[in-house]
């Protein structure tokens, strides 16, 4: 069967929601048994997010590869169950540097390099390369940002090509667009809509099914007037009203029949008969009514929530599955090591401290994990939070003053964090770091084997500096225990209290493999005994039920 491409463009602004559409469709569509895969086209200049400033680009999302991307694909693979690779991912910046070398090494045979073929040809490769490589039935491919974009032209080029050279049964495209609300007049304004999709058909490509997004009710009058003035079937216009549940959404677009338009306009009929009964029982139990538990996330970026975004999802799959709701307070780290908010640690059930780069906020840090260890209150340190777990317990209680990691103070007698020796040389940003996939081994009789229930796991990692093996065995005899390491136990991957109701950090990322119907052993471990704490009794149902 040839490989059939789904392309999603924005119009009116940014942020309108293509991912979660993209993600909630393939959901659809990978219920009627279809080989799906998800690719995001982003039209920066940058090689990826990893060195973009979480307040710009929200969390760094990585895959089991090492790739490091846009936080959109945490949203694929949560909707869809799926392990993404390298592949899903395209930006500008690695588009033209891959034709920036080739060029440099003469493939072109001295030729004038262009946008108009070959920037726009390598686009179209790796859109060709995603399905490929996955053997997809279908490919979804998002085009980030809006239709009018100066960066996003050439992407927009290369899907009108594509639907020429694929044929016009094995493409189709939907355009999703923001209905605005004029509260003077009380009146949602399809005029945007209409500039959009006018801008968009004036570079060749007809949307086969236009998703209006707006913050109020959409009579079925407005989908007539987007429909008669965009030329597009009444019937594939998609009124899509802001929901305080991301993951109603799939449920929603199955209601208005989205994925049967979609397959009608590819020519594909379903393999198998659509079953959400787990995806519809999931948004059933999230709007119950629970007991509530209140975890503090100390963290360097608070102020823009999707810097944490994973994190939060996973923190919402553990609680969906102990039978409780869950309210994030958000705890800025850089306050507290100023004294301010210290009384907001005296409010919460829970503490986590997720992953990070950089000095700012740091004590404020050590401060949330000497406050949940003296406290006995559960905490779970991500990447950077079991890094300043060790560097408390080295002061704290090894008696270490200066103790720290080499990132922060270079000159410390005690780096109980440190680079390793074969990572001193390399200099480049990235050359450090530890990206993707890698084995740890669960040492016996540990909360953390309790927790997996099994001897090795994988794990996606994101970072640069590691617990120094000099300190290890004076920590071991002080009461921390290294309950994960890596094969060679050279690493130290995962770090625990003995004597403590849940204190537990690890140098991975579980946010990144945690799904709404398959919630991560660490975050479950955690919320569990959140309740346990708090004398409510945690429900255990099994995962995907």
């Amino acid at each position: 069967m040839t490989t059939k491409v789904i392309f999603f463009t924005g119009g009116v602004l940014s942020s309108v929601g293509k991912g979660v559409t993209a993600a909630a469709i393939g959901r659809l569509l990978k219920a009627r048994g279809f080989n799906i895969t998800i690719q995001k086209l982003d039209p920066y200049l940058n090689v990826d997010p990893g060195t973009l400033s979480p307040y710009q680009h929200g969390e760094v999302y990585v895959l089991d590869d090492g790739a490091e991307t846009d936080l959109d694909l945490g949203h694929y693979e949560r909707f869809c169950d799926l392990r993404l690779t390298r592949n899903s991912t395209v930006t500008t910046g690695q588009v033209y540097q891959e034709v920036l070398d080739r060029e440099r090494r003469g493939d072109y045979l001295g030729g004038t390099i262009q946008v108009i073929p070959h920037i726009t040809n390598e686009i179209k490769r790796r859109i060709a390369l995603a399905g490929k490589a996955s053997n997809a039935d279908i490919v979804l491919v998002e085009v980030g940002g809006t239709v009018g974009d100066i960066e996003g032209q050439p992407f927009l080029e290369a899907i009108r090509e594509m639907r020429n050279e694929l044929g016009r049964g094995n493409t189709a495209f939907v355009h999703l667009t923001w209905l605005p609300y004029l509260k003077a007049t009380g009146e949602i304004k399809t005029k945007p809509t209409q500039h959009s999709v006018r801008e968009l058909r004036s570079i060749g490509i007809l949307p086969d099914m236009i998703v209006a997004r707006s913050d109020y009710p959409v009579e079925k009058a407005i989908c007539g007037k987007i429909a008669q003035f965009c030329d597009v079937p009444a019937e594939a216009v998609i009124p899509l009203e802001t929901s305080g549940l991301l993951y109603q959404i799939p449920l929603v677009l199955e209601e208005m029949r989205v994925a049967e338009i979609l397959l009608d306009r590819l020519n594909l009929s379903p393999k198998q008969e659509p079953d959400l009964a787990k995806w519809r029982w999931m948004v059933q139990e999230l709007g119950r009514e629970k007991p509530a538990v209140r975890v503090g996330l100390v963290g360097k970026y608070v102020e823009l929530h999707d810097a944490y975004l994973s994190v939060r999802e996973a923190i919402k799959h553990a609680a969906l599955y102990a039978g409780v709701d869950v309210e994030v307070e958000w705890i800025s780290a850089a306050d507290l090591e100023k004294g301010i908010g210290l009384e907001r640690l005296e409010n919460v059930d829970g503490i986590i401290v997720p992953g990070g780069f950089g000095s700012r906020g740091v004590e404020g840090k050590i401060l949330a994990a000497k406050y949940a260890r003296e406290h006995k209150l559960p905490y779970l340190g991500l990447c950077m939070g079991m890094q300043v777990m060790v560097v408390e317990y080295g002061r704290s209680v090894l008696g270490f003053s200066d103790a720290n990691s080499s990132e922060f103070d270079k000159l410390s007698t005690h780096p109980v964090i440190d680079l390793m020796p074969e990572q001193a040389n390399l200099e480049e940003t990235g050359g450090t770091m530890r990206l993707g996939l890698y084995p740890c081994q669960i040492q016996p009789d540990t909360l953390a084997a309790s927790l997996y229930q099994t001897e090795r796991v994988d794990e996606r990692h994101r970072h640069r500096y590691e617990v120094n093996n000099d300190f290890r065995a004076v920590f071991e005899q002080n009461g921390m225990f290294f309950s994960g390491l890596s094969p060679n136990r050279v690493l130290v991957e995962i770090a625990e209290l003995r004597g403590h109701p849940f204190m537990l950090g690890c140098q991975f990322h579980p946010e990144f493999l945690s799904r709404p119907t398959a919630p991560h052993p660490l975050f479950s471990g955690f919320i569990a005994a959140v309740c346990q704490t708090l004398g409510l009794a945690a429900e255990t149902r099994p995962q995907g039920s």
